[in-house]
């Protein structure tokens, strides 16, 4: 690849499961050479995470495989004095650490900023975290599904009457990777270089919910879940048709004309219950309802391409499936292919395109430890100390 804005600068990843590696992934895509540094004989927990329990067995999960191609793998018991020593000569020659650790973890091991920051002054040290370094919570145990609750997100997702609901996906740990990914890439940028980034899952949740914090803080408008529906206009929502339910989102009343015209449904357009925008939000669902007494006489698709056409904003719901065979991903692609370990595999790139060419996983996700050789003998071991560290388990 071309464009590799990130060529020559070196990221140790000492993160596990999903927030941390999914940062260094994205460094890895746009050129970063990614260390991961791995517990020996365990690994990464992801490792042995997935729905295909061969995988997990052989240390190489579907959890794993998804956020670690373009990597290279060591292990090192960092408990031990000799491990220790190896990590701060491998420090030396880093750019970047990334940690995700709970606060305090590695200041209690002898690695923290401040003792690998004397080893390398330009260090970027970025330490991922569900509350933060500080604070009461700052100790407390922080996976998605907990994040997703106390950053409020839970109650405001799903219906009134099924509220709360998580995000279908691990949505904390993702912000928080790609927040981690956006504050290294800004790091790197200062001259001189050499900073501890405190990031923590929450807050980079909540820094996104801008309109639902913003109406709540100015406006004193209590957040709620409203299901599918948009609550700054109407009619914006989800809708059913004949074959699958549709999003229309008529923002603007040119759009809402329209639609209501294409619908055959001009009587709408004068009832005095949708005269504006604010009674169209008013009476919101009786106004679905009127509008689906027509959509659902036809499919989706045909929907879509009308209204579409028309510029009322329409849009189908996929399924997952549907949504990685949809030609609009498939011609832009987003998903890769690479054979590595015997199989091909299918992976997700960068969802970047920079000068039009886009950034694809080039490397297999690594075997655990596959790059022990290549990475210690670098730093002037011999191939006769690296066995005897093997054997110590001490790699």
């Amino acid at each position: 690849m071309a464009t590799e804005p990130l060529s020559g600068v070196r990221v140790l990843d000492l993160t596990n499961v999903l927030a941390g590696p999914y940062c260094c992934y994205q460094l890895a895509l746009m050129g970063a050479e990614v260390i991961k540094v791995e517990r020996p004989g365990s690994g990464d927990l992801a490792r042995v995470l997935g729905a295909d329990p061969k995988r997990n067995k052989a240390g190489m999960g579907i959890s794993f495989l998804a956020q670690n191609a373009d990597k290279k793998s060591v292990t090192l018991d960092m408990k031990a004095e000799q491990g220790k020593a190896l990590l701060k000569r491998l420090v030396q020659t880093a750019d970047v650490l990334v940690e995700n650790f709970r606060p305090g973890v590695m200041d209690r091991l002898g690695l923290g900023y401040e003792v690998l920051r004397n080893e390398n002054p330009n260090l970027i040290y970025c330490a991922i975290s569900g509350f933060g370094q500080d604070g009461p919570r700052r100790d407390d145990p922080a996976y998605d599904q907990i994040v997703q609750g106390i950053s409020g997100v839970m109650s405001i997702t799903g219906a009134p009457d099924t509220a709360p609901y998580r995000v279908g996906y691990p949505l904390a740990d993702t912000v928080g990777g790609l927040t981690a990914a956006f504050a290294i890439t800004a790091a790197l940028n200062a001259n001189p270089r050499g900073a501890f980034l405190d990031v923590a899952m929450t807050e980079a949740v909540v820094s996104t919910m801008g309109w639902v914090v913003s109406n709540y803080l100015f406006g004193g408008v209590l957040p709620g879940a409203h299901g599918n529906e948009n609550t700054t206009s109407a009619p914006s929502g989800t809708f059913a048709t004949s074959d699958g339910p549709i999003n229309i989102a008529a923002n603007r009343d040119e759009q809402w004309q329209a639609l209501a015209k294409h619908l055959n449904r001009d009587d709408l357009l004068t009832h005095p219950n949708y005269q504006t925008r604010e009674d169209r939000k008013q009476n919101r669902h009786a106004l679905r309802q009127e509008l689906e007494r027509v959509l659902i006489a036809r499919p989706a698709e045909d929907w879509v391409r009308e209204l579409n056409a028309l510029g009322v904003p329409t849009g189908q719901v996929f399924t997952v499936p549907e949504t990685l065979s949809d030609k609009q991903l498939d011609g832009r692609g987003l998903i890769a292919s690479l054979s590595a370990h015997g199989e091909n595999m299918r992976l997700a790139g960068s969802p970047i395109v920079m000068d039009g060419e886009r950034r694809t996983p080039q490397t297999a996700p690594p075997t655990l430890g596959a790059d022990n050789a290549a990475i210690w003998s670098e730093l002037g071991l011999s191939d006769a100390e690296i066995d005897a560290l093997k054997q110590e388990g001490i790699i």
